[in-house]
């Protein structure tokens, strides 16, 4: 199920005006299977650190993944175990659903739990000198005026090296699993579109086999500067 996320964050500033006053900056950063994304982030988060200007927020930039989940979790006051099949882009059964809700008191259906991935998300690109990785971060923070949307991308037998040597498997192998992976992660970032609107068009996609980690810093800190963002 889509989550129409213009009414929900329409409503969720309607709660609250002052959440909506300088939101960002804010980068995201999507990715095929095999890109560096964490090692990317780390870098950029440092690099940004050095270079930081009055544009941006007093606080370091910082990068954040797995803190979505645990920061999720603590939203909907269950542990972590019991959403982190959304994080690993699995849905549950019917009879699963069933099951649980009638067995635990802290059941969350899994659009609730989407829409406070979302809530999360949008708290962490509001409160700024934020570098999202994944997560649909891109459909959820791309109306903010200070936001830089990367995707990270490379030929699929280049990536199949890669994931292959990572996880010990063949080339076919990694070649089959990097490509259920990303059409899974494509289908996440699609759950988080409003109405008829796309959020999840990116501002720079980056070759992650012909450019290395300094070249791509080189250019999502020059676009970065161009937004006004640094």
């Amino acid at each position: 199920m889509k989550i129409d996320l213009s009414k929900y964050l329409n409503d969720w500033y309607k709660e609250d005006p002052a959440r909506n006053i300088y939101p960002g900056p804010v980068v995201t950063i999507s990715r095929e299977v095999g890109c560096p994304a964490k090692k990317l982030a780390a870098s950029l988060t440092d690099r940004l650190n050095n270079l930081k200007t009055s544009r941006s927020k007093a606080h370091p930039w910082r990068w954040i993944s797995k803190e979505i989940l645990y920061e999720s979790a603590r939203e909907l006051e269950v542990d972590s175990s019991q959403i982190q099949h959304i994080f690993d882009y699995k849905s549950r059964g019917v009879l699963e659903d069933i099951l649980l809700a009638q067995s635990k008191g802290y059941y969350k259906s899994d659009l609730k739990i989407r829409t406070t991935i979302a809530k999360v998300i949008r708290k962490f690109g509001n409160e700024g000198n934020a570098i999202i990785v994944g997560r649909g971060g891109v459909a959820i923070t791309r109306d903010i005026p200070k936001s830089l949307h990367i995707f990270l991308e490379a030929p699929l037998e280049w990536r199949a090296i890669r994931v292959a040597e990572k996880h010990s498997l063949t080339i076919d192998q990694a070649r089959h699993y990097a490509q259920s992976i990303d059409k899974k992660r494509t289908q996440f970032r699609e759950i988080f579109h409003g109405g008829e609107n796309d959020y999840t068009r990116f501002d720079l996609k980056l070759n992650c086999m012909t450019l290395e980690i300094e070249d791509m810093l080189d250019i999502i800190v020059a676009a970065a500067k161009t937004r006004s963002m640094i």
